[in-house]
Order: structure tokens, then sequence, then C-alpha cells
């Protein structure tokens, strides 16, 4: 039921129906242009409907709070495929971005979230397996949908293109419609009275910055996406400017999302491990660390195969990344907080999402070579991993339970107490029932029947 936010995703990195409308400079849409390399409107609008997705993240952790999952994810399905419809009759490229980037990405924010919540709290033992094969589904879309992208660019044009893309997004809704909330256990009346004056749940709760494993980890995954998702926009058009085919160009996408398919299982199934688990933020920074250190390989690659090599490893690292991002938030922040956390961090990375893609464009306009665009990347990456490992090492001296277990475990206590406890009334004395038998009238040799005796 993941797979459906994940539709539409492998539209950003290439450029054709799915990517870009071409506009002249006055901004209007000139269907069949050529698509600009370097800062060209493809990366500009893969950058704001990524900053879409994750400004919103406040106000989505708000409406699953408020409102639960299924609803949001349903309201969220419809406002992805209304925004790439409408795109398919926009006139200017201003109108692209507001239907295609912020209409698209605020839908797709909203089933983006719901759907890790709803993860989270279907699966604790197995979670990071869980997590890597909905995470799969991401990858699989990648790579069908770069070679559709190219034929309904070729049979329909970018309209149609368009189009067709807002019908496939309304798949969408049929997945939040799947999101079947967990039913909770019939509580005693006791337990109902103490949970109403106990708790009234925080519609967005800024308790987790008091956690510092939670400002470390949200330090670290804003200077990565900085650089995360630059090589995947950019390696179609590097190859296009190494010469090669439309066609052959967006192939590298489908190699690498083959491979992201399999990364991504296999590592919930690693980080799943006993000795593993307790020691998965080290596992991530390892991703982060492959993932830079390929992009730094990648930017001496000079033909195909180079771009070909590179798009594995690539591939690797991404899906291991994909894998444990949000694994290791949930095990940081636990389950109870994750909803507001997953929240201000996609907020907190929202800026670098808008700064990233776009600021490598201006690289390459200004230098006119790819390489210092992977190499910038992959430094990016790889310092978001340095970060993540030595703050969790130095500063997190003890590995202690998460802020809200403690208070949980309280809680229970005292829930357990409320119930071992038998109300007043109910106690019964059993000098008193022996008086009371005694007492009773006989007939027949009998006691007689009495509500009071009755067991």
């Amino acid at each position: 039921m993941w797979e459906g936010r994940a539709a539409c995703r492998p539209a950003e990195p290439k450029g054709s129906a799915a990517g870009e409308a071409p506009a002249d400079g006055s901004g209007r849409v000139r269907p069949g242009a050529p698509e600009r390399a370097g800062s060209g409107p493809a990366h500009t609008r893969a950058s704001r409907r990524r900053g879409a997705e994750r400004d919103s993240g406040p106000l989505c952790s708000v409406c699953v709070n408020r409102f639960g999952c299924r609803p949001v994810m349903l309201v969220g399905g419809l406002f992805a495929s209304v925004g790439m419809v409408i795109a398919s009759f926009c006139t200017s490229i201003v109108q692209i971005y507001l239907t295609a980037g912020v209409i698209t990405g605020l839908g797709l924010a909203l089933n983006f979230q719901p759907s890790l919540i709803m993860l989270n709290r279907y699966f604790d033992k197995r979670r990071p397996l869980a997590n890597g094969l909905s995470a799969a589904g991401s990858p699989v879309f990648l790579c069908a949908l770069s070679p559709l992208g190219q034929i309904l660019q070729h049979e329909y044009g970018w309209r149609g293109g368009f189009l067709i893309l807002g019908g496939m997004l309304l798949n969408c809704c049929v997945c939040g419609a799947l999101m079947r909330p967990l039913e909770p256990p019939k509580k005693s009346d006791a337990t109902k009275e103490l949970d109403e004056k106990k708790v009234k749940k925080k519609l967005l709760d800024f308790s987790v910055f008091k956690d510092s494993g939670f400002v470390i980890y949200t330090l670290a995954a804003s200077i990565m996406v900085l650089g995360l998702f630059v090589p995947p926009v950019f390696v179609v058009s590097y190859a296009k400017d190494l010469g090669y085919q439309d066609t052959k160009a967006a192939f590298l996408l489908t190699i690498l999302g083959f491979i992201d398919i399999f990364a991504r299982p296999i590592c919930g199934v690693v980080a799943g491990l006993k000795w593993v688990r307790p020691r998965c933020v080290y596992l991530f920074s390892f991703a982060m660390i492959f993932n830079g250190f390929t992009d730094l390989m990648g930017s001496m690659s000079v033909d195909y195969s180079g771009l070909v090599v590179f798009c594995i490893f690539f591939g690797i690292s991404y899906g291991m990344v994909g894998a444990l991002q949000f694994e290791v938030l949930m095990a940081i922040v636990g389950t109870q907080k994750f909803s507001s956390a997953i929240g201000l961090v996609l907020l907190a990375e929202a800026m670098a999402v808008l700064i990233g893609p776009p600021s490598a464009g201006k690289l390459l306009d200004a230098t006119g070579r790819y390489m210092f665009v992977f190499i910038i990347a992959g430094i990016e990456v790889t310092t978001s991993a340095l970060v993540l490992a030595l703050g969790n090492f130095f500063c997190i001296k003890k590995k202690s339970e998460p802020p809200h277990t403690k208070e949980e475990a309280a809680e229970r206590e005292e829930l357990n107490k409320s119930e071992d406890k038998t109300p007043e009334d109910a106690k019964v004395d059993s000098i008193e029932v022996e008086q009371f038998l005694k007492d009773e009238p006989e007939k027949n040799g009998e006691v007689v029947t009495n509500p009071e005796t009755c067991v």
C-alpha cells in the first residue's frame, strides 16, 4: 500500500513527458522544445515538488494526528492527481510550477507521511524489513516510468503525459482506502477515566527537540538532502551531453531503479539482525558514506559504460539510504512521537531540497562540467554521514531509552495499579457473608434462594 506514493517520483529526474514542458523566453510553454541542461526548468520543478512535499510536513503531521492516516491519504491522492491533470492544460511555466509542483507535491506529502506512520504503528520486531520492502515501491516505479515517460512524450506529447500520470496517481486513493486503522484493545471504565484525565494528544509535539539524538539526526538529514537527489536528476542529461540518445540515457534510471529494488529489502533484512539493529545509526552513516563516495567516483565517468557502473553502485547505496532513513528516526523518537518528528524533519529538509538541484544546475551553467556537480554532491552526503556518526558517538554517551518510554512506563504502571485495585463497593467481607447465611430463614431444610446469595 506504500507504492502509490512513489508512482510519480521517477518522473522527476528525467525531463520528458513527466519531466517538464519547456518554455520560451516569455514563459509560454513550447511543446516539443528540447530540455535545457544545467539550471533548466526540469531540475527546478523537481526540487520545488520535493520542497512542497517537505514544506507541508508539519501540516501533514497535524492532519494525521487530528483526522487519522486514511482520510489524509485519500485527500492527498486527489490533490496529486488534480495537480497533474490541471498541469496538462497550462500555458506558462509558472502555472506548471503551481500545479505539477506545488499541488501535486502537497498531495504526495499527504500520502508519503501517513504511509510511514502506519508502517511504524503496525510493525515493531520486523520493522526494518517492513521499511525496506515498502521503500522498494519507489524504485519499482522509477524502473517502469523512466522508459514510459519517453513513450508518452513521443506518442502523446507532454500534455498527454501529464494527463495520463494524473490518472495513475488516483491509485493513491486506493492505497489510502487500504490503510485500516488498528483497533485498540477494549479498556475498563477505570482505565478510560484515567486516560481522559491523563493525556491530551498534541497535534504537533515539539518536545522531540529535547532529544539530542533527534537534533543530530535532523541536522545530518538536512545536509544529506543537499546532494542526495542531485545525481538522479542530472545523470540523464549527463548521458545526453556525452552524445547518447534520449532512450539510452533514460535507461540509466531503469538500471538504477532495478538495483534499488533489491538493495532496499536486503538492507532491511540486515538492519533487523540482533547485533545490527541497536547500531542501526552507524549502518545508516555507512550507507551515506558509500553514497557520497559513489558520487565522487561517478564524477570521473567519461562514457556510457562508466555511467552504467555508477548507476549500479549508486542504486545500491541509494537503496540503503532509503531503507534506513526513517527506520533510524523511528528508533530515535519511538512510536508515539514519530508522527510529529517526521513532519519537523521534513520541514528542516525543505530548504535544503530547494537549494540542492537548482544550485547544482547553476554550478553546471558556470563551469560547463558535470564533474563538479557530482563532486559537490558527494562531499555533502559524506559530510552528513560524519555529522551523524560522530555526533551520535560523542554527544550521546549512553544509549538511553526514547524520551517517551519512561513516561509510557509510568502510565502503564499507574494503569496496572488502577486495574488491579478493586473498587470499594465490590469488596466482600467473608465474616459478613457467613453471618448473613446463618440469619437466612430456612425452608424444608434448604437455604432460601436469594439474589444476594446467588453466585
